[in-house]
């Protein structure tokens, strides 16, 4: 373990004589919309202008995702040279066919001088649906691209395994047709120079193995196969590429909640492991020996949450901390120089406030992000050695650090007595008025994502409109450990899980915050198909709901996810359903139904577009009027991941017209007034 050398202490000291917090100071300006004006929706469906910034080892140039005429693209920028513009070269749109999603999905420095591109699409391979990757390098210096291993290249062209800055090579898994067609579906592992393209075999493809791993001296340790029809999950290693590889571990995750180990970081010990499992109940971090499959006392854990993981090293050959998401994301850093800046960061900033992000090699720069749960935020590079911080761009060039509409945790009870953890973004505008209307926003998966406690555009576009949004983090939601997971499947999926909704509303309204006769639903993906079981289970209860992207017909869908995920794997659907056919709002289309509004992409390749068109023809049959009982937004450009600003905006401005026509923020007997719109997006901020 590294230890804290007396210029990074000497560099703390400079932090604070440098000036942190007149640095605060700048961070918090913002100027506000005139008067007591907000912002305009469409402003909070803009891409995010610079995310997932990353530096290169010398710490010279940072590559980062940004937004250009309304869609994503790849940029690399020189930190050191005045006035430097960034060097866009892959824009998302370019990636982006009829025949599905295909977009940067990842972007990796390989040495100072080379920036690997992972492009991925959903397509059609002989009636199954599945990934398409592709890697591509950049090189920055002539600004070229150039393919890697494309040749031969079957389905997964691009697991990168690890990077070697100094030689400029990296050891990649993929699927290739060159070793014959029964094998097309196993990886073999090639090494690619980034520079040339040229590659040589490591290992073969192993039948047995579906994919690899290795450790940060590029040899390959282990691997794991999962059968989508058994449900059969291996776990294969090695202690060095001189022994051929063995299972040691086989499992069924018969409740999809996360069964065996998942091995993160391959230390510098003999067969030892960091790894993750959820053995006890909850996922913790352990020490684990690969040969006996031993796991020692939990490293870190969380009391009532699942852990996410550990963080390696540079060098990825050691933990510098722990990652976990309770009420709000929070990193523990126990490396020692990270610990202190992240203390020193959280005194100057708020606890919470602040995530160290990439580093250069010599931990010279860092890249840090900034915001309050109700800002957009900035993200700034940091200098170690002199303790200075300069900002390199805005998530959100309109909304700034404007803070927004406030955002906090709390819990309820359910129903049937089990406690729900939801989170709460109340209308700045209306503090302090009682009996407001409400939007329960509901997060997709369903089972294992979460809401938590951060800045979100959907849930702060409702609430600058003027209603209270809640996010249930329902049973079967991640991050609450496996019984969690397992109520989920326990008559869940349409029932129990719906009651976790209805019942959030209930709690707020006995609070005297919310009116529940003024309460709506949306949701996208899974919050999709549960906006729509709200509207045909519980009409009498919505006012309203709005379905992106949803699963309207579960046996349609299981049909179509047995060639996707398999015999077993598309079980996950509903286990506790007596029957698909009862909790498929596009099979009681008939009845009385809240007024709903459906929105989908035709390129989403997750969820195919006939879900869709199935309900609007449900409900047509059924004799529901289109612009009185739904309406129905189709979006011939979208995807599943509303990669377009266009797309964006359709889907918060569509949502805005239909609560202001079923469930109005305002209304004659509340104490308050309409906000007027007094900020709005530039024309050339919207194209398409």
């Amino acid at each position: 373990m590294r230890k804290i050398s007396r210029f990074a202490v000497s560099a703390f000291a400079i932090l604070t004589a440098a000036g942190v917090t007149p640095v605060v100071a700048q961070v918090a300006e913002s100027p506000a919309p005139a008067g007591k004006g907000r912002f305009a929706t469409a402003v909070f469906a803009q891409l995010p202008v610079m995310r997932g910034a990353r530096l290169s080892p010398d710490g010279t140039k940072i590559v980062y995702q940004m937004a250009i005429n309304g869609t994503s693209a790849v940029s690399v920028q020189s930190l050191d040279m005045p006035n430097a513009k960034p060097f866009i070269f892959a824009r998302g749109d370019d990636f982006t066919k009829d025949i599905g999603d295909r977009t940067v999905n990842g972007f990796r420095w390989v040495g100072n001088n080379h920036v690997v591109v992972t492009l991925v699409s959903r397509d059609n391979f002989g009636g199954t649906r599945g990934d398409l990757v592709r890697l591509v390098a950049y090189n920055v210096t002539t600004q070229k691209p150039m393919p890697l291993a494309w040749d031969d290249a079957a389905g997964n062209g691009g697991d990168i395994l690890d990077i070697d800055h100094d030689s400029g090579k990296m050891l990649v898994a993929r699927t290739t047709f060159r070793n014959g067609t029964e094998r097309a579906n196993r990886d073999e592992v090639i090494r690619i120079d980034v520079a040339t393209g040229k590659f040589e075999t490591v290992m073969l493809p192993n039948p047995a193995i579906g994919s690899w791993d290795a450790d940060s001296k590029g040899v390959v340790r282990g691997g794991r196969s999962y059968d989508g029809d058994s449900g059969k999950n291996k776990l294969f290693y090695r202690s060095t590429d001189k022994e051929n590889i063995k299972s040691v571990e086989s499992t069924v995750d018969k409740d999809f909640a996360g069964a065996g180990i998942t091995p993160q970081i391959y230390l510098n010990e003999p067969d030892t492991v960091i790894a993750t499992s959820n053995k006890d109940g909850f996922t913790k971090v352990y020490k684990v020996n690969m040969k006996t499959m031993e796991l020692g006392e939990p490293l870190f854990s969380s009391n009532g949450y699942d852990v996410d993981g550990a963080i390696s090293n540079y060098d990825g050959d050691s933990v510098d901390g722990f990652s976990v998401t309770e009420a709000k994301s929070r990193t523990v850093w126990i490396e020692p120089r990270m610990k202190a800046i992240q203390q020193f960061m959280d005194e100057a900033f708020g606890a919470g406030n602040v995530g160290l992000g990439s580093r250069d090699r010599n931990f010279k720069r860092m890249v840090v992000g900034v915001a309050k749960p109700n800002q957009a935020g900035a993200s700034y590079l940091y200098n170690v050695e002199t303790g200075k911080m300069r900002q390199i761009g805005w998530r959100d060039p309109i909304l700034k650090n404007h803070e927004l509409n406030n955002v906090s945790a709390f819990r309820y009870k359910a129903s049937d007595g089990k406690e729900v953890e939801a989170i709460l973004t109340m209308p700045r505008h209306r503090a302090g008025t009682k009996k407001l209307p409400v939007v329960v926003l509901t997060h997709g998966g369903p089972y294992g994502p979460r809401d938590e406690i951060r800045y979100d555009d959907w849930s702060q576009a409702i609430a600058e409109l003027g209603y209270v949004v809640v996010q249930p983090n329902y049973r079967g939601s991640g991050g609450y450990g496996k019984e969690w997971l397992k109520l989920g499947r326990n008559a869940g999926f349409g029932m129990r899980m719906q009651d976790d909704l209805n019942d959030a509303v209930d709690h707020l309204a006995a609070t005297g915050l919310i009116d529940p006769k003024r309460a709506c639903m949306m949701g996208w993906s899974y919050g999709g198909y549960a906006s729509a079981r709200a509207a045909q289970r519980d009409p009498d209860r919505w006012r309203c709901t709005i379905a992106g992207a949803g699963v309207y017909d579960l046996p349609k869908m299981r049909d179509y996810d047995k060639g996707y995920l398999g015999q077993f794997g598309a079980n996950y659907l509903a286990k506790g359903a007596e029957s698909l056919t009862d909790v498929s709002p596009a099979r009681n289309a008939k009845g009385k139904w809240a007024p709903i509004l459906i929105v989908h992409g035709v390129r989403d390749a997750r969820v195919p577009i006939d879900q869709a068109r199935t309900l609007v023809s449900a409900l047509k049959s059924a004799g529901k009027v289109k612009g009185v009982d739904y309406d129905y937004i189709e979006q011939p450009k979208n995807t599943h991941n509303l990669l377009f600003n266009q797309a964006r905006v359709e889907w918060l401005e569509g949502a805005e017209n239909w609560l202001a026509r079923f469930n109005p923020a305002y209304v004659p007997s509340d104490p308050d007034k309409p906000v007027p719109v007094t900020v709005t997006v530039p024309v050339a901020t919207v194209k398409k």
